[in-house]
């Protein structure tokens, strides 16, 4: 994990809090070799703080279930268990599906435009390079899709789902032939939207978010934190 050091002229603990919950954001914690453990002292010594305020944040992310502190072990990003992730996948088709619907109702005619412009980016093959900068451009197409439903309340809860969605979205896009079929999806659902139909464009998002389901259920193994290195610890 990389971090900068803070500046005083903040709030210390919700800064802190912050940077610690973006810089995890960042992390890709679904894949295999990932490193979940924290360091306290290379993260005080990073942010340039005394561990005071850190603890007040690791307990704050703890509470929020990002990370968990194992007694005599250590302190780890806390990456869910395989019905957990299978869960929350559901639980995202279901809010952003619905935000479809109203999108499709609501959205001016820009705002179903700007998701045009995030997909037309990517039409040919991608090298590394482009599946990192699609991954991002990915995830922000789907926070659009919520943004423009203009349910607060939708977008509020897709937020609580989000981190977790954009680390299994990270480590899936270039799995297979998922970066091709999301492509595909992307614009089937810009389509829908377009055409003002609600029930299709539901229906598109619905069908998108379930396909990485089945993904991650067919080819990934038990996700269960970090449980074999630590118990060696």
């Amino acid at each position: 994990m990389k971090l900068r050091p803070i500046a005083t002229n903040f709030t210390l603990k919700d800064h802190v809090y912050d940077k610690l919950r973006e810089a995890i954001t960042q992390m890709d914690i679904y894949a295999s070799d990932a490193d979940l453990r924290l360091d306290e002292r290379s993260l005080a010594e990073q942010l340039g703080i005394s561990r005071t305020p850190l603890r007040d944040a690791i307990a704050r992310l703890e509470g929020d279930g990002l990370v968990q502190v194992i007694p005599r072990k250590g302190i780890f990003v806390r990456r869910m268990s395989m019905d957990e992730v299978l869960e929350t996948i559901i639980a995202w088709a279901a809010l952003e599906s619905m935000a479809a619907r109203l999108a499709a109702e609501r959205a001016s005619d820009r705002e179903i435009g700007s998701l045009r412009k995030l997909a037309t980016k990517y039409s040919g093959a991608a090298d590394s390079a482009e599946i990192s900068e699609y991954s991002e451009d990915n995830i922000r197409f789907h926070q659009r899709i919520l943004e423009i439903s203009k349910c607060a309340l939708l977008k509020s809860m897709s937020d609580g789902l989000f981190l977790h969605m954009h680390a299994v979205r990270l480590r899936a896009i270039g799995e297979g032939d998922r970066l091709r079929r999301s492509k595909v999806d992307h614009a089937e659902i810009i389509e829908a939207l377009e055409s003002r139909d609600p029930e299709l464009s539901a229906q598109r998002v619905r069908e998108h978010t379930m396909r990485l389901h089945e993904h991650v259920r067919r080819t990934w193994v038990r996700l269960d934190i970090g449980s074999e290195k630590k118990d060696s610890a």
